[in-house]
């Protein structure tokens, strides 16, 4: 389980991300997709076209930092482009721990992959 503090902006990219992109890949989608600075201090968050990956790029004042996250079963229930307009969506820090902790926010109920014995 992910924490992030309160006061930290996470943007979610609406866009399927090519997950083969490394620190430098996903530095240039930030900025020319996003239209946002990667060393602002925020989390921006990719996903594969089939929504079971995830990446998390953060600049922490010193350097980026890249997190990645496989689903072995099951699919993130992440916004599709059509859904919201724009590129980007701004969430909380707890809607992204929600949201790759398997909680469908659309609904407010678990994914059945996510279900523990």
């Amino acid at each position: 389980m992910l924490t992030f503090s309160g006061s930290l902006k996470v943007f979610v990219a609406l866009e399927p991300c090519d997950m083969r992109k490394g620190f430098n890949g996903l530095h240039g989608m930030v900025t020319e997709r996003l239209g946002e600075d990667p060393r602002q201090g925020a989390l921006f968050v990719f996903t594969n076209r089939r929504r079971t990956r995830l990446k998390i790029l953060c600049w922490d004042g010193t350097g980026l930092w890249v997190c990645c996250k496989r689903l072995e079963q099951g699919t993130f229930s992440w916004p599709r482009p059509g859904d919201i307009p724009g590129t980007k969506l701004a969430l909380t820090p707890e809607a992204l721990a929600l949201l790759t902790d398997g909680v469908d926010l659309r609904g407010g109920r678990m994914r059945p992959w996510y279900e523990r014995a």
